[in-house]
């Protein structure tokens, strides 16, 4: 049952590449308080999920507290290398980006990413479905503000609409590729889970820390930065509080 479960999950999560759609109906300057925003609240998820949910999970997967952190250390620089020399980055101009002129090359590097996500949430549903569930909140999450990003990078590097759209939702068609692979994996290898939780927690706060928070600091105008922020503390009181209302 939580198999089926993951696998929605993904195919939900790989429905966000559609998104980009609704960039073309708003008008830039509000599109880009929006993305403001999503930007704080995704950080605040992000955060919220690694420290509520996903490491106190992994250590009470292991009574090795050092090897829990020397996983999360290790995916902060799995994250970092993959974002270095993949490409993999969180664009949130409206389209300018610094790697337009690398439409395909930004694809592959997505679907790479999304990959890793589908087996983070493989982990997550096969430790727990409630894990899972707030597992797949937090990709949402950090998704929503990067397929827009995307989209943006496709049109600017000469694809048509529709093009950019099938091409963005068939690369995140591999987060269904990683959910699998990721459960399993974990049925098989029993450690895995015990591996990829922390290690998807060093992911998700290098992705808040390294690439969404650094996007706040570049805004001048303070009233908005203000709201951003308000918005990246709402994110981390939403992930507690959920604590809460999905105890494991």
């Amino acid at each position: 049952m939580n198999l089926l479960w993951a696998i929605g999950a993904s195919i939900l999560v790989s429905l966000i590449a559609f998104i980009g759609i609704f960039s073309l109906l708003i008008k830039e300057r509000l599109l880009q308080k929006i993305l403001l925003t999503l930007v704080g609240f995704s950080a605040g998820g992000l955060m919220g999920g690694s420290f509520f949910h996903l490491l106190p999970e992994a250590l009470e997967e292991t009574r090795e507290v050092n090897f829990v952190f020397l996983n999360l250390i290790l995916g902060f620089i799995i994250f970092f290398i993959l974002e270095r020399y993949f490409r993999w980055r969180h664009c949130h101009k409206g389209g300018k980006c610094e790697i337009h002129p690398f439409t395909y090359l930004n694809l592959l590097g997505d679907g790479l990413h999304n990959l890793v996500d589908g087996l983070v949430l493989g982990g997550s549903f096969f430790t727990d479905l409630r894990l899972g569930l707030i597992t797949t909140l937090a990709i949402i999450l950090h998704e929503i503000p990067q397929e827009l990003g995307d989209f943006g990078i496709l049109l600017y590097g000469g694809f048509s609409k529709t093009k950019a759209l099938i091409f963005n939702f068939f690369s995140a068609l591999s987060a269904v590729l990683g959910t699998g692979l990721g459960f399993f994996f974990s049925s098989r290898i029993s450690s895995f889970s015990q591996l990829l939780l922390p290690v998807a927690s060093g992911g998700f706060i290098y992705i808040a820390s390294c690439d969404l928070i650094p996007e706040l600091h570049r805004q001048p105008n303070t009233r908005e930065t203000t709201l951003s922020i308000l918005f990246f503390i709402l994110g981390i009181i939403v992930m507690w509080g959920l604590k809460f209302f999905l105890p494991y």
